[in-house]
């Protein structure tokens, strides 16, 4: 990861307001200046190893993951009299080193938060610089979370917090009266993590199979100009006791669906407009949400272009219970629907693969905790009755003391038809240990 390049909005937000903290006030005596505190730094150190079960032609058929990481997190706060004391400033860094097997002892550097988080208004509150983003309703399903995701992460068995990648951006947050409001600008894009065929290996259009390092697909990035830019919103406010949301974003689709170029085996990631809307709250002892989300293809606005991927609904309902007994089950139903869908099947080469109007996935998360909940057993099924494929992820973790945690998983998938979402990936079965020492 280029550093310079992802913290460079970051650099420029610290450099701004040490700036102005430490001149904003020139005039006054030397006690009013800033000073930091000594940080606290805390983190962990972790090691993975991930072994793989079914043929597939990557890099090591053996194992999925073997790696060991150190992680450390930081906050620095401005005291004394001062601006930014007054804006109750914060400076946060989040860092992770790992040295990862998979790819010949490689020393990797990942960089996941270096933000200014302060407070300008009584009602506002602004965070700038890399920061992990996210909204929505969905349990593992995003529809109005457009930011990015590492898919690649989420099947190899590292904790969940890897499936939401950070970006660099100014997020704002207003407080009023009337409604609170999120507004979000990323200057650069960045994709979703995806099957590349070195790790994981993933149905490819081009060969019609499943494949690995023999596939020949190219993703395009969006060039990094300012008509390029992402902006996203929310305005969310409660009734009672449920929460009500509307979602906005453009930019483009965070996973490259549209081909630029058939014979250059090109994708690309295609504009996306998006608005939704999303309710949670209490219902029959337990807590339901809904959400909806119109992702619309300004590049293909009636779906008569077949490389370019159509607009589409999607649909969510949930709904979660505390069973009692430290037993907690939730269920998920989601509906992809493509629009336009005779113009899409009307362009189609006999040759292309025709996907469904509508695709149908049910899940099911079952949480049980043991030991004085020391223990926690999950298992969360994913189950397309269109697409016939079911995706299974169960997961034992228990934590030994306050700062050892010893989690055992698997990655479990089948399915019939080898292009269908899950089953495209079916080769990439693992079970996978993780030890985490925290402090």
């Amino acid at each position: 990861m280029n550093i310079a390049k992802n913290c460079f909005v970051t650099v420029l937000v610290f450099l701004g307001i040490c700036f102005l903290g430490f001149h904003a006030h020139a005039d006054e005596a030397k006690s009013r200046l800033p000073r930091l505190t000594m940080p606290k730094i805390h983190g962990f150190t972790e090691g993975l190893y991930g072994p793989r079960f079914g043929s597939s032609d990557v890099k090591h058929r053996q194992f999925t993951a073997a790696e060991a990481r150190v992680q450390l997190k930081t906050n620095y706060y401005f005291e004394d009299e001062s601006i930014l004391t007054d804006w109750q400033t914060s400076l946060n860094a989040k860092c992770d080193l790992y040295v990862d097997m998979y790819f010949g002892g490689k020393v990797i550097t990942d960089l996941r938060e270096l933000n200014a988080a302060f407070t300008p208004a009584e009602i506002v509150d602004v965070k700038a610089g890399r920061q992990t983003l996210t909204w929505g309703t969905g349990d593992y399903l995003f529809l109005n979370d457009l930011f990015p995701k590492d898919y690649v992460s989420f099947f190899i068995g590292r904790d969940d917090e890897y499936l939401k990648e950070p970006s660099d951006a100014l997020r704002v947050t207003a407080f009023p009266e009337i409604a609170n409001f999120d507004f979000v600008w990323i200057p650069f894009f960045e994709p979703n993590t995806v099957a590349d065929g070195d790790r994981i290996s993933y149905f490819d259009t081009f060969r019609g199979a499943i494949t690995g390092r023999q596939g020949e697909r190219h993703f395009v990035e969006p060039s990094k100009t300012a008509k390029n830019f992402v902006y996203a919103g929310r305005i969310y406010r409660n009734f009672v006791s449920y929460e009500a949301a509307f979602y906005y974003y453009r930019g483009f689709d965070p996973s490259p669906r549209s081909y630029k170029n058939e014979a250059g085996r090109q994708l690309y990631y295609e504009r996306m407009d998006s608005y939704g809307g999303s309710l949670r709250g209490p219902f029959l002892g337990g807590i339901a949400n809904v959400e909806m989300a119109y992702h619309y293809s300004p590049e293909d606005r009636d779906g008569k272009i077949r490389t370019i991927q159509n607009s589409m609904m999607k649909y969510l309902a949930g709904y979660e219970k505390d069973m009692g007994n430290d037993l907690r089950i939730g269920f998920q139903y989601y509906l992809e629907q493509t629009l336009d869908y005779g113009n899409y099947k009307s362009a189609l080469l006999p040759a292309d693969y025709r996907w469904d109007q509508f695709r149908h996935l049910i899940t099911n998360r079952i949480t049980k905790m043991f030991a004085n909940q020391t223990v926690k057993v999950t298992v969360f099924t994913f189950f397309s009755p269109s697409d016939l494929d079911v995706y299974v992820r169960p997961v034992l973790s228990w934590d030994a003391t306050d700062s050892w945690n010893l989690s055992v998983g698997a990655n479990l998938i089948w399915g019939r038809d080898s292009w269908t979402e899950f089953t495209s990936l079916e080769k990439n079965k693992n079970v996978y240990v993780r030890l985490r020492y925290s402090f």
